[in-house]
This record gives structure tokens, sequence and C-alpha cells, in this order.
């Protein structure tokens, strides 16, 4: 594997004293150079504040004119950027469930997966998480990031109420219920209106899932049965590297309580006897557990463990989201893409996703799917390959995962998202002067 590449977004790495008896760290006062999750984002500045408390967000949010929320890391592009200064809440755990059981409240920077098993000991279960477990509440639902399932809605979905701080330190709570479309607006946020402190998601009660993974798939399966496929499990995904005529993996999700996909044999596909990685040259050991073996829902649903270093670490990410009636035209045309991209490719995901009401989220209005690249760490080969990747993808509507690496240009973003003029209008009444704004916003969202 190539040697890891940075996307370098700034050489200047500042110090500066402690300027608080709140600030319990600063990555300044050592010149910590801070980079995302995977490595290829060096960010613009070494600045950060740690907080532990409302009271110490408010106190950055009056003393500082420009700064911006970080959180786990795991986006792969700017959107987190800033060339100004951060600030990072403490992971505090907390939450608390009513006494009816249909919703969580929780600290927005807590993790998935610290939250699940918390809610699974309480009878309860969220009703989707990402492939990974590691990412905060917070990040998750600001980005519009996903999960899976075709009847499934991204985990922004699953949001009811939201707390946050806006750039005057006012605390504004908004609802699903009371305050319609201006909640709407303010859920997948994209890190543009304020600082999240409090979520409250919808909860079911708890179950347990089953997970199977078939190999060597025929592509041609598809063009006929790709709407069964998606439908065989609460949320399936298909790998491959686009280099063959075959689905490499097919790993089915299901409730333990559903009929089992536990046939030997399955539309020209095999039933594993093995647990494997969607990156077949890595050891499942980092993966969630298959061979139909039970398990609650927050160790079936995502692809990795928590405490496990999920996928490879070292790559690339990039991710499309194409509307459903056009998903097997929009898988066929990555297909004929297979050589260019196959020698840059990890693994490819292709994954269903359903609606919801979010402006800013690639399934507002229209039920997805996705097709996800896990690239090897080769930022000049991939950043050429992503406009030829998006221009067979253009005449699907293609719209880009927020938080992951593509080029589409700002003009023609702003076609796929109808409620984008007024989400601007939502960002300037939050945050007037520009407090939360960093170059990627400017450019992709803000239209500056």
């Amino acid at each position: 594997m190539k040697k890891r590449t940075f996307l370098k977004l700034s050489s200047a790495l500042m110090t500066a004293p402690l300027y608080s008896p709140l600030v319990s760290c600063q990555a300044e006062s050592k010149a910590e150079v801070l980079k995302n999750w995977a490595g290829n984002i060096m960010y613009s500045t070494t600045k950060l504040d740690k907080g532990q408390s409302l009271e110490e967000a408010k106190y950055y949010l009056g003393k500082y004119d420009k700064f911006k929320v970080l959180g786990t890391r795991h986006c792969f592009n700017t959107i987190a950027d800033s060339d100004s200064r951060f600030m990072q809440m403490e992971n505090r755990p907390s939450w608390g469930i009513p006494s009816d059981g249909k919703s969580v409240t929780v600290n927005a920077n807590s993790r998935y997966g610290d939250l699940s098993p918390y809610i699974h000991e309480q009878g309860y279960a969220l009703h989707n998480l990402a492939s990974l477990p590691h990412i905060s509440v917070a990040g998750a639902i600001a980005t519009a990031t996903h999960g899976s399932g075709e009847k499934n809605g991204n985990l922004a979905s699953a949001v009811s109420e939201l707390e946050m701080l806006t750039a005057d330190g006012e605390t504004v709570r908004l609802s699903r219920e009371k305050d319609g479309e201006k909640f709407n607006a303010a859920v997948v946020h994209l890190g543009a209106l304020g600082v999240l402190t409090k979520v409250t998601l919808d909860l079911q009660p708890t179950f347990e899932m089953t997970q199977y993974v078939y190999e060597n798939m025929p592509l041609a399966q598809l063009q006929d049965h790709f709407d069964e496929i998606q439908a065989s499990g609460y949320s399936v995904s298909l790998f491959t590297n686009w280099q063959s005529q075959n689905i490499a993996e097919v790993w089915v999700k299901q409730r333990a309580d559903a009929p089992q996909m536990n046939q030997k044999e399955w539309l020209g596909a095999t039933l594993a006897t093995k647990n494997l990685h969607p990156i077949p040259e890595l050891s499942a050991e980092n993966c969630t557990a298959q061979m139909g073996v039970p398990g609650p829902w927050y160790e079936r649903m995502p692809h990795f463990k928590m405490g496990f270093t999920p996928s490879s670490g070292d790559e690339l990410q990039s991710e499309y989201f194409v509307p459903r009636q056009n998903a097997v035209d929009a898988i066929m045309a990555i297909a004929r893409l297979g050589d260019q991209v196959g020698p840059y490719l990890l693994t490819s995901e292709v994954r269903a996703i359903a609606a919801d009401n979010l402006w800013m989220s690639p399934c507002y209005q229209q039920d997805c799917i996705t097709i996800h690249f896990t690239w090897k760490p080769d930022w000049p080969g991939v950043s050429k390959l992503l406009p030829i990747v998006e221009r067979e993808l253009a005449p699907y509507k293609a719209r880009p995962h927020w938080g992951k690496l593509f080029t589409m240009p700002p003009g023609e973003l702003e076609k796929h998202y109808p409620k984008l003029p007024e989400f601007r209008e939502v960002v300037k009444q939050y945050d007037p002067k520009g407090k939360f704004r960093n170059a990627f916003l400017e450019k992709n969202v803000l239209g500056v």
C-alpha cells in the first residue's frame, strides 16, 4: 500500500498560551498536529480548547469570533475544518429514557457505541446504526450519516428533539412535533447553525439480529432481482471491487425473529463458511459476528466492532446517493468503470436507505441507494477518478455524502437540494456573523 497521502490544508502550526482556567487542555500548548481519523486531513489550526460543560461551551462562544466544534473526526473532507480554532467537548456520556420508553435524550457528543449497550440493557433499540459505532451522535446527524436498510431512514431521521447553542450563546430547542419545517432545516445542519448540546432519539423495543454473508453473486442478478436482494434483510450490503462480474460479498442482516436467509445457495451466490471482512485481504477479527449467530441489534447492525479499528483505517472514502428508481442503472454505470476504479479501491459498497424530510439530507424526500468507495490512500489518483465517477452518475442525480470526498461543483450541488436557498436563510438567522463558517461551507453550501 502506498505511503499515506495528506491533503495538507495549512503548514503553519501555531502555538499560544492558555486563555482561561476553564480550559482543561489545549493542543496548541504542545503544537500537536490535528488530523482526522484516517489521517488524510491535516487541520488548518492546532488551536484546540477542550470543554467539559455547557458553561464552558458558552464561554468559548463569547470569547471567540470564529471556531468549529470538533467531534470524533470521521469526515474525510474539510467540512469540519477551521483556520481559527476548535472546541471539543469531552465525551461525558449522559442519557435518560422517559417512562414511556419512546425516546432517549443524550449528550450530543455521545458515541453510538457507548450509548447502544445502555439502551439495550433498558429494553430498547435504535432503528439504525452506521457501519462503525465509533462516531458521535452530533457528527452523524450533522452530515446525514446513514446506516442502511430500505425501510430505515438515516441516523438523523431518529431525532425528535434537539438543543443547540447559537452563535450569540442562546439556547435553542426544536422538536419534530412542535417546530415542523424549522426542525427539518436544523437537524442535518452541516455544522453551520450552532453547537449541538443535547439530542432526543426515537426508540423501539430491543431485538436480536443475525448476519449471513454470501459470496460471489453474479452481477447480472441485480438486473432482475435487486429489489428482492434489498428486501431479504433488515439491512443488506453488497461489496465489490468492480473488477469482476461478481458481487464479492452480500451481507444480509436480519432480525432474529424473521425467517432466516440461511440457504447454502442464493441467486448464484454461496453461503460463506467463515466470518469475512469487506476488504477480502483483511482479517474478520474486527468485524461483527456472522454465520447466523444471534446477538443484540447493536452488535450486528454495524460492520465493525467497537474497540477495534474499523475498515482498514488507512484509506479514503467517497459516497454517492442515487434515487432508488435509478439504482440498477447507476450500479451498472459504475461497473463499466471497473478497470479504471478497481486498482485504486480497497472495496466498494452498495446499500439502500429510506427517504426523510430533512432539508439537507441526501435522502430528502427520496428513497436512495448509496454507492460507497473505500479507496487506497492515494489522493492524487483518487482525485482524478472522482470527476469520472461523478460524470457517470450525473444522469441519475447523485448527491455526494457531505462528510466524504467529492469534486462536484457547487452549482451542481445546488440543483440537487431544493431547500438549499431556504437553508442559507436559516444559517443567517442563527449565525449572522459567520462564527461557524469555514471554507468548505462557503464554497459548497452558502454560496459565498
